[in-house]
């Protein structure tokens, strides 16, 4: 099988697993408890918390979660409801991930004003853009890292220097597609909170974190105990933090790998110009992890089960919104129009896929427009 849809999910590390596993054994007391076995529990969180800080090199403060769906909800909502005496006023572009664009509809429906910024032909906005948007009642700004169906890379650094001068601001980047592939300066005084997830960098679904800055104040979204800062009531999952710092550290560590996609997204990209049907809608300065293409003439559905026949995984949209037959807002964002935005494909690699898969893609894809060419007319 060739897996090609590693923005929608990576397999776990084995070393991941076996560290989750490790410490559900053999470390299972609650970490609020007193005694022995509870203390045990606390110290692992404490260092679990403490090696994310070093290898993202970074002072923020982390705060566990389930990933980058509840780090989002919790960032963008414990912001906006905390500083809603100072302003009501959100900005944040049309190509977010669902789970920042339905929390800021949420928003909009509860008193707040939410400003979305438009992308060019590429996915991408400015940092004039997101200046010239600033009112005096602004409290935040939303605006993700690497984008999830496309790999547009927003300028984040260039904002968080802009927002500097704006005290009264808090700046929230979704790093979800990021983390190990494209450099962040986690540590940067213009950016208040960063939201992570486990499932996409080798670690386990349900793992996440949100590194925020330490005069971060949040409103909470769950009220009981006072784990996690009090912002995240409930009993922690040891075993999960842990596999989540095991997972970063490898991120980390191949970063380095990430570069050789580049040659591998040339190899794609110098195939898929061969076929007139193929509109490739990731531009050269998109991440490379990330190719997303349409095949025009025929349903996205038809060319991903086509394609698992050949056992090669793709996959269309992101996946959380994959199922839905909708065109891709995205692109439709992007100036695409409607049969190159309701045929979209992504491909995904991983930062240590092997070239002979894309030789073998390159094939297949020949196959599957061969097999395919009556339909398209």
């Amino acid at each position: 099988m060739i897996y090609l849809d590693n923005s929608a999910t990576t397999k776990p590390y084995k070393e991941v697993l076996d560290s989750y596993q490790t410490v559900a054994m053999d470390f299972f007391g609650n970490p609020s408890s007193v005694h022995g076995l509870g203390g045990e529990a606390e110290l692992i969180l404490k260092k679990a918390k403490s090696q994310i800080k070093t290898m993202l090199n970074t002072e923020h403060d982390i705060i566990f979660t389930s990933g980058g769906t509840e780090s989002n909800n919790l960032a963008i909502k414990g912001i906006a409801h905390e500083l809603r005496d100072r302003g009501n006023h959100i900005i944040t572009t049309t190509v977010e991930h669902p789970s920042v664009l339905e929390v800021c509809r949420h928003l909009e429906q509860n008193g707040f004003s939410v400003t979305y910024l438009p992308v060019n032909e590429n996915g991408k906005i400015t940092v004039d853009q997101v200046n010239a948007a600033i009112q005096k009642d602004t409290i935040l700004v939303s605006v993700m890292h690497v984008n999830n169906e496309i790999g547009a890379i927003q300028p984040i650094e260039e904002i968080a220097d802009l927002l500097i001068s704006h005290p009264r601001i808090r700046f929230h980047t979704d790093h979800v597609q990021g983390l190990g592939k494209i450099n962040l300066p986690y540590n940067h005084g213009g950016i208040d909170a960063i939201t992570i997830s486990g499932h996409k960098i080798h670690g386990l679904k349900g793992t996440g974190c949100l590194l925020k800055k330490k005069n971060l104040v949040l409103q909470t979204l769950s009220h009981g105990g006072s784990q996690e800062f009090g912002y995240r009531a409930g009993t922690e999952n040891v075993a999960g933090a842990v596999s989540l710092a095991k997972a970063i550290r490898y991120a980390v560590e191949e970063q380095k790998n990430y570069q050789h996609l580049a040659k591998l997204k040339d190899l794609l990209i110098e195939e898929l110009l061969t076929y007139g049907r193929i509109h490739i809608n990731s531009d050269e300065d998109c991440a490379d992890h990330i190719i997303n293409f349409s095949i025009t003439g025929v349903k996205p559905e038809v060319m991903i089960h086509a394609f698992e026949e050949k056992d090669v995984i793709l996959s269309t949209k992101s996946a959380c919104s994959s199922k839905n037959e909708d065109a891709s807002y995205v692109l439709l964002a992007c100036g695409r129009d409607d049969d190159v935005a309701s045929s979209a494909i992504r491909l995904s690699m991983d930062v240590n896929q092997d070239r002979q898969d894309i030789v073998e893609f390159n094939k297949v894809l020949k196959d599957v427009m061969e097999q395919y060419k009556d339909v398209m007319g």
